[in-house]
């Protein structure tokens, strides 16, 4: 079937919200073999109220797709219909794709003949049916192309009507401000660019997403506004690249962040992360990168895949860039961003990787001993130069992904945590038990800041007891403030918390490590208050002197940092006036209620 154009001469389209007419969308009325239904079944089974029905929507893939599922979502929600992560609820099943991975296309193959077979109406999106439209798996099927996510709900209710529709077409970006029901309602993932300006020999990526297209600036710190003000706490800056971000439109990814951070409370009541980038587009902006990377509220971290140790294996890959420039990207940043923690993935057995290739890629590994790592093994992809290539033989890439996992496994990056304290951001439930922090806590905690004592650490966790709920408080101290162990440290103070968050898709080596992504455990999740903070509501003179004492000790800090000389140390010879008559008043209201009762019990003897 050929890919059906848009029909609204010189309108482009129909504005979100705004349902077209049958005729206003290119469909294609499916072939039905079937005898028609008698009019006993018609009349016993009438077709439901279009906006009525339940949508099952399916992800694959990495956190732009999610965004643009929730997107899908929002728009269909906001027509009427009930959306599900449940396919037997489902009355159509709506799967976003993903084809980076053989694994991944493979389960969207399966769910699409589970579908079929279950005889739902089917919509297919994301990047398989737009790189690879000519699929055999997408025969009968209704289509959304990467592009075209704004009309989904004239897709879903043509296709509800027995209609095969196909929007392909690549046009402008859709809009920023489209209706959005979040998988996390704590996490915006905020697109800042579609495709990318690199030309790997093994992607598939850029066949579905294109040439890169940038949004704006205004736009998108007119969206970082709208989503503070509806409480999110966490933004995800994310594209295929977001180091070329801007290329197109004559800006850079410096100008963009520094604009977005200007939004941002400065509480820290709202944090930014900054999405995957490859090495070559941010070598020329390391030290305007690493500046924004140490603001107070801009997660420590960042995601730049290497893919192989070997410069030969690049070059055969076009990654355009060397070990050696990889190697500057993050020995810059971990010398200028205290705390910082770097994520990267691995290639294994990409064609014509010899031993000495992948000897040299463990090396690296060892090396840097980054905290996570996503190990993956070379799938050819349909299309790419990389398929035509000479493969490596299957169980040699399986070897040396396993020697390479069982390399990583061996890594104890927490060890040394015990009794540190942090500051943690709570933005979800967390059911696996592998993220780095688990607390036991109500569920009123989520979407707050905590300060957190560390209490035990693992292979692939961290277990910490909350001190205190921070719901808006400054961050971050001073560099010159950190010691050299907190400098050393995952984390970049006493009160923060490494950044990073799990993406969507799981690292193909296993557990996600996050360097810092913070969750709550549901299984231990206590209705009840810490034990500090019971403690501490139980001794109002030890709340008061440690509330006292941190005020002096910012205090101090604010002077030092100004410059100002202070000699006095939090001591009780040292307290201030304030301090004092605090006090004095404390013991005077004191000894007048005991005062009291003992009047009233003299009064009580005496008139027995």
């Amino acid at each position: 079937m050929e890919d059906i154009e848009d029909l609204l001469v010189g309108s482009g389209g129909a504005p979100p919200g705004f349902r077209l007419p049958l005729n206003a969308v290119g469909v294609n009325p499916r072939k039905k073999n079937k005898a028609k239904p008698s009019k006993v079944s018609q009349m016993n089974d009438p077709p439901k109220i279009p906006g009525t029905q339940t949508i099952y929507v399916k992800t694959f893939g990495c956190s732009h797709n999610q965004s643009d599922s929730e997107y899908m979502a929002g728009q269909l929600s906001a027509f009427g219909y009930a959306i599900s992560d449940n396919p037997e609820e489902g009355d159509l099943w709506l799967i976003n794709t993903c084809t980076v991975k053989n694994p991944s296309q493979s389960a969207m193959n399966t769910l699409i003949t589970k579908c079929k077979s279950a005889k739902k109406p089917l919509v297919v999106a994301g990047c398989v049916p737009q790189g690879s439209r000519d699929l055999k798996e997408l025969e009968g099927v209704s289509i959304v192309g990467v592009q075209q996510i704004d009309r989904v709900v004239e897709v879903v209710e043509e296709t509800l009507k027995g209609h095969e529709v196909r929007l392909l077409n690549r046009k402008t970006l859709p809009a920023l401000d489209l209706p959005k029901v979040r998988k996390n309602k704590f996490v915006e993932i905020l697109p800042i660019n579609v495709g990318c300006l690199g030309a790997c020999t093994y992607c598939k990526t850029k066949h579905a997403r294109g040439h890169l297209g940038s949004y704006t600036v205004d736009s998108l710190v007119e969206r970082v506004k709208t989503v503070i003000a509806d409480g999110v706490r966490e933004i995800w800056l994310s594209s295929e690249d977001t180091g070329a971000y801007g290329r197109d439109i004559g800006v850079n990814l410096p100008i963009l962040l520094n604009a977005i951070v200007a939004e941002l409370p400065p509480d820290g009541s709202t944090m930014l992360r900054i999405g995957m980038t490859n090495p070559p587009f941010i070598l020329e902006h390391l030290k305007e990168i690493a500046a924004v990377l140490c603001h107070p509220c801009v997660y420590s971290f960042l995601h730049v895949p290497v893919q192989s140790g070997s410069d030969a294996v690049l070059t055969a890959m076009n990654r355009e860039y060397t070990v050696s420039e990889f190697r500057t990207v993050v020995d810059t940043l971990t010398e200028l961003v205290p705390g910082m923690q770097i994520a990267t993935d691995i290639i294994c057995g990409f064609p014509g990787e010899t031993d000495e290739d992948f000897s040299q890629t463990v090396n690296l590994i060892k090396e840097y001993k980054f905290s996570q790592v996503h190990i993956s093994q070379f799938y050819p992809r349909p299309g790419t130069p990389a398929a035509r290539m000479k493969k490596v033989p299957s169980t040699i890439v399986k070897n040396r992904s396993r020697e390479l996992t069982s390399v990583f496994e061996a890594f104890t990056p927490y060890n040394g945590m015990e009794g540190k304290v942090e500051r943690i951001w709570i933005t979800e439930i967390a059911t696996d038990g592998i993220h780095l922090v688990l607390i036991v806590a109500p569920e009123t905690i989520l979407g707050t800041s905590a300060i957190v004592k560390i209490t035990s650490v693992g292979r692939w966790s961290v277990f910490g007891e909350v001190l205190e709920t921070l719901p808006q408080v400054n961050v971050k101290m001073a560099p010159d403030k950190v010691s050299n162990q907190e400098k050393h440290s995952p984390c970049s103070n006493q009160y923060e918390s490494c950044a990073c968050s799990k993406e969507p898709e799981p690292c193909s080596c296993g557990p996600d490590i996050c360097g810092g992504q913070i969750k709550l455990d549901k299984c231990t999740v206590s209705k009840n208050d810490s034990p500090m903070e019971n403690r501490a509501s139980k001794n109002p003179i030890h709340w008061f002197i440690r509330k006292r004492r941190n005020h002096a000790q910012k205090k101090v800090e604010n002077d030092n940092a100004l410059g100002i000389e202070n000699e006095q140390d939090w001591a009780p010879g040292g307290w201030g006036f304030v301090d004092r008559a605090l006090l004095v008043g404390i013991f005077v209201s004191f000894l007048m209620i005991v005062a009291v009762i003992m009047h009233l019990e003299f009064r009580t003897l005496l008139s027995k």
